[in-house]
């Protein structure tokens, strides 16, 4: 049993997406930690913050490590992070003389921000796919039923006639503008967070910014200033997500009314009833919906989370780790939904 219905043993399989939820697992999360900790061991020494030996020993260590997570959950419980212990774990795996090196000049918030980042740049990978797959299957719908016509709908009432290419195109487009989105948001979102205690990388005896850089460019991600306190970038990917599944929520409202008439539309696929065999349920365009306004409810949270006190804020951190991977999940969900959807209409129009 779980409370959340992206991992639930059986909802999951209508709302979850187990590509999207890997990059947010515990193992997923520790991994990219060790990429952290041992991409700035290589970068300090780089930079002749600490001796080659040390940084040599760190990633050595770093290789075969894996932590003792019953530690680390004790170690959340005190101190509301997992580094400290993850910290103390990796200098014992270290030892003498070097241990003392693992994690120079680094704060639990530069761990954690971007190890964040770097399983984003694979979510960020993954729903572009499902993206591009969507509108494919959206093009194909209307390269097959573009000319035939159907009744324009103005606020649920009959209108005038239009081609089903004009109601697919209302589908399609806001699609192509957050692939669009996406790449314009990548460059700000993508980015290492190395700060130090306090923002000012005060430990590396100035040469902070190179070895941001060299940091940075280790793990593959672009560099930039610090911004632990500047959440801007994730409030705006979280308003992509939220774009998304708004745009396809449209999309399964759609398929729904037009379900409803029966005319309109033939759909293979539909779910059953228990208690009237005859029904083929819009399941999948009413998860759409539900998805669509699940994300839009959690985004006034993420712009909650924008209030970060002075130079860093538990309290804000910790509502982001409650609602964005949930977000990112919803929104593969709703994009694998919508590409099966459109792959379930056997006939558009008349």
């Amino acid at each position: 049993m779980t409370v959340s219905p992206f991992d639930h043993p059986l909802l999951s399989a209508l709302l979850g997406d187990e590509e999207a939820s890997r990059h947010f697992s515990v193992e997923a999360e520790i991994d990219a930690m060790l990429e952290f900790e041992s991409a700035l061991a290589e970068a300090e020494a780089q930079n002749g913050i600490i001796a080659r030996d040390a940084a040599a020993a760190i990633v050595t260590a770093l290789a075969s490590f894996r932590p003792d997570t019953a530690l680390l959950r004790a170690g959340v419980a005190k101190d509301g992070v997992a580094v400290p212990e993850l910290v103390r774990q990796i200098r014992v795996a270290v030892g003498e003389p070097h241990g003392d090196k693992v994690h120079f000049g680094a704060t639990s918030q530069d761990v954690i921000d971007t190890s964040l980042v770097l399983r984003l740049k694979a979510t960020v990978e993954h729903v572009s796919l499902l993206l591009t797959e969507t509108i494919i299957r959206l093009t194909s719908l209307e390269e097959h039923f573009g000319d035939r016509a159907l009744t324009g709908m103005t606020r649920m009432q009959p209108a005038i006639p239009i081609k089903v290419s004009d109601r697919v195109t209302s589908w399609r487009a806001p699609l192509q503008r957050h692939q669009e989105r996406l790449s314009e948001q990548s460059s700000r979102l993508l980015v290492v967070q190395f700060g130090g205690a306090a923002g000012t990388l005060e430990k590396q005896g100035g040469k902070g910014p190179a070895v941001r850089a060299a940091l940075a460019a280790k793990l593959g991600l672009a560099d930039a200033p610090q911004w632990q306190s500047q959440r801007d970038a994730l409030a705006d990917f979280a308003g992509w997500l939220s774009l998304v599944t708004g745009s396809l929520g449209k999309f399964g409202q759609d398929i729904a009314l037009m379900a409803q008439g029966g005319t309109d539309i033939a759909l293979s696929g539909g779910g059953g009833s228990s208690a009237m065999p005859h029904k083929q349920n819009p399941v999948k365009a009413e998860a759409l919906v539900a998805l669509a306004r699940f994300n839009a409810a959690q985004l006034s949270g993420m712009h909650q989370a924008l209030i970060h006190e002075q130079e860093r804020s538990g309290a804000a951190w910790t509502l982001e780790w409650l609602l964005l991977p949930q977000m990112v999940v919803a929104t593969a969900a709703a994009l694998r939904l919508a590409a099966e959807l459109a792959g379930q209409i056997e006939s558009l129009g008349h």
